[in-house]
């Protein structure tokens, strides 16, 4: 389904546009990065929260980072109230993510991942690659939340197409 190569790339790609995010969200204020604008978490700084989040979850089910201190979905979108210290943290674990999309090889793809599941309150089993692929698609999936909610405050956060990814990067 999907090989080391495409973990290192997806891995490249994901701080790339996380660097491109925060770049944008810069240049708003922190009470509108922290406005309700509508969407499912109602704000940027929520949303950007979240999907720091969910990596620090995902990875360590993986074993390759502490989960975070505040443990459900809901207790995630505060997980950094100010908006430098969730942008230093979002860098470094960015870098967290790189080096272990760095160190798999082939067979840490093969096989399940066991974990439980707060969101489903019960023990979950997926395929490990599905699984991968998911913490991606997630961080994806909510960037772009982030990237209308920058539109509609007349922000352009740029480029977000894969193929467009710096390949010094």
């Amino acid at each position: 389904m999907i090989s080391p190569a495409y973990i290192g790339t997806m891995a490249r790609y994901n701080a790339w546009q996380n660097a491109s995010v925060y770049d944008a969200c810069d240049k708003l204020s922190d009470d509108q990065r922290k406005e309700d604008r509508g969407a499912f978490f109602r704000s940027i700084h929520a949303t950007l929260n979240h999907i720091l989040w969910a990596d620090r979850i995902w990875l360590s089910r993986f074993g390759a980072a502490t989960p975070p201190a505040k443990g459900s979905i809901a207790e995630g979108l505060s997980l950094f109230d100010n908006w430098d210290d969730l942008k230093s943290e979002r860098r470094a674990f960015d870098q967290i993510i790189e080096r272990w999309a760095g160190g798999i090889d082939a067979g840490a793809i093969d096989g399940d991942l066991s974990w439980f599941s707060a969101a489903a309150a019960r023990e979950m089993t997926r395929p490990r690659a599905q699984i991968i692929v998911h913490i991606f698609n997630h961080q994806t999936h909510h960037r772009g939340q982030v990237n209308a909610m920058l539109t509609g405050f007349g922000i352009n956060p740029g480029v977000t197409d894969l193929p467009f990814t710096p390949a010094d990067i």
